[in-house]
Order: C-alpha cells, then sequence, then structure tokens
C-alpha cells in the first residue's frame, strides 16, 4: 500500500469515528435538522495530514477552500455507510481558482479562496447544494448560516468530525471580495460562535426565496479581540466574483450545474 494512502487512513482512524457523535458546537452552534443545510457536508482529508470541508454541489462535484488543497498532496473524500464504517472516495480532479494567493489568505486579506473537486463516482448519501450569490449590497448584520466538520476545542482534532452548523452575522465592511462574520451575541469581543480548525472551506448559506443557497466559503477565523485561534471573527470568501468560475469549470468538466 502506497504511503500516501496509509496516512490517508490514519486520518481517518482519528477523524471518522466522530461522525457518528452527537454534535454539540461548531465552537458553540449545533446538529443540523436532517433536511437542513447539513445534508450536502462531506469531509476532505489530505495524505499530509489536513482535513477540511466541502460542500456537494452535483453529484460529483464538491465546492471548497483553495487553500484546502495544494498540490503536492493526494487527497480523498469520506464516506460513512449504513454500517457507520468510513471509506474513501477518489477525487478525480482539482482546480484551484487561477486567482487564489495563499499569503493573502493567511494574512486575512481578500483572495479568491475557492477550489472546485470532480469525484470519481457520485457521493453516496448527500444531497447537492444550490450555488447562488450573496445579496448586493450586503449589509452589516446581514444574517448566514456555516456548517462544517471542524473542531469544537481548539487543538483537540478529537473534538471534529461531526457536522455542525452556526448563525452569525456580518461585520464591519463587508463587500463583494471579503465578508467577516460573528456571533451576534459575542461580536467577536467574546467567546461565541464561529470557524475552526477543519471547518476551512466551509459552505456559508443565506436564506433566498426557496430555501437557503450557498453564497460563499470560510477561509480562515480568529478569537475574540482577533487574537489567535477560534470563536472571533469568521472570514468569508463569498461567490460574487467566483460564481461564474466554478459554473464554467463544471462544465468544462462536463458536470453543468
Amino acid at each position: 500500500m502506497a504511503e500516501p494512502m496509509k496516512h490517508l487512513i490514519r486520518i481517518i482512524a482519528g477523524v471518522v469515528p466522530l461522525l457518528a457523535s452527537p454534535a454539540f458546537a461548531i465552537v458553540g452552534g449545533g446538529a443540523p435538522s436532517s433536511d437542513g443545510v447539513g445534508r450536502s457536508i462531506v469531509t476532505i482529508v489530505g495524505s499530509r495530514g489536513n482535513f477540511c470541508t466541502g460542500a456537494l454541489i452535483a453529484p460529483k462535484l464538491v465546492l471548497t477552500a483553495a487553500h484546502c488543497v495544494p498540490s503536492g498532496a493526494d487527497y480523498k473524500i469520506v464516506e460513512v455507510g449504513a454500517d457507520r464504517q468510513p471509506s474513501l472516495q477518489d477525487v478525480r480532479t482539482i482546480a484551484i481558482h487561477p486567482g487564489f494567493n495563499m499569503q493573502a489568505m493567511q494574512s486575512h486579506r481578500a483572495t479568491a479562496d475557492v477550489a472546485l473537486l470532480q469525484l470519481a463516482t457520485p457521493a453516496r448519501g448527500k444531497i447537492p447544494a444550490v450555488l447562488g450569490t450573496p445579496t448586493i449590497p450586503i449589509a452589516v448584520g446581514s444574517r448566514f448560516t456555516i456548517a462544517g466538520i471542524g473542531v469544537t476545542v481548539r487543538g483537540d482534532g478529537k473534538s471534529g468530525g461531526a457536522v455542525r452548523v452556526a448563525g452569525l452575522v456580518a461585520t464591519g465592511r463587508p463587500g463583494t471580495l471579503q465578508i467577516r462574520l460573528v456571533d451576534p451575541v459575542g461580536q467577536g469581543i467574546r467567546d461565541g460562535l464561529g470557524a475552526c480548525t477543519g471547518d476551512s472551506g466551509a459552505p456559508v448559506f443565506e436564506d433566498k426565496p426557496g430555501g437557503a443557497v450557498i453564497v460563499g466559503v470560510v477561509s480562515w477565523s480568529t478569537g475574540p479581540n482577533n487574537s489567535a485561534g477560534c470563536g472571533g471573527l469568521t472570514g468569508v470568501t463569498p461567490l460574487t466574483l467566483y460564481r461564474d468560475w466554478v459554473v464554467q469549470t463544471a462544465r468544462q468538466w462536463g458536470a453543468g450545474l
């Protein structure tokens, strides 16, 4: 067995058993309803030891963050069968938006932190979410929902793995390049709801007529008062400027949206 595959299996052994655990928080959040936004959430694991969140937007297409799938590693999607046993699904192709800049993302600056994964076979047990863009202009206080499989305790990988959701609101100067979200109670000053390790690439939903649609992806997070960690700000890359690229890439792969 190739070493990258062995490493992926070790990652899954630590993360996937938690998929069956009760969902308490996405740092303070809760479990999605059985017919809610969590139906599209998938777990992405990499041979270098990272794990991220993605969202199914077509039977064989997963939307995630570009920084989750850098070149030089193998990536798989985790599937859990009816017997709760995990298995790995192959990722056939990865496309990273050509405008993505890793240094900008790491500095919490706006960049095209968007990627698309083509699966070898349709994802099982998942329902694709609708792809959209945020309502413009984005007003401070606008409400969004994030859904991911990240940890609830920073540094504790065992606290991740289950799908969790949280309702957050826009703060600062939201626009077409970046949206910063906070817990409406903590306001980024005190510990509150927010994305954490493993929630990178998570879909950000906005309620539209007819239901919730994906309008962005999670790129980064901070602790309260811009400290390191989670529970403060959640940085989002909106799809306003990038949805067309996602659609065009999907069509090039013969998997139109």
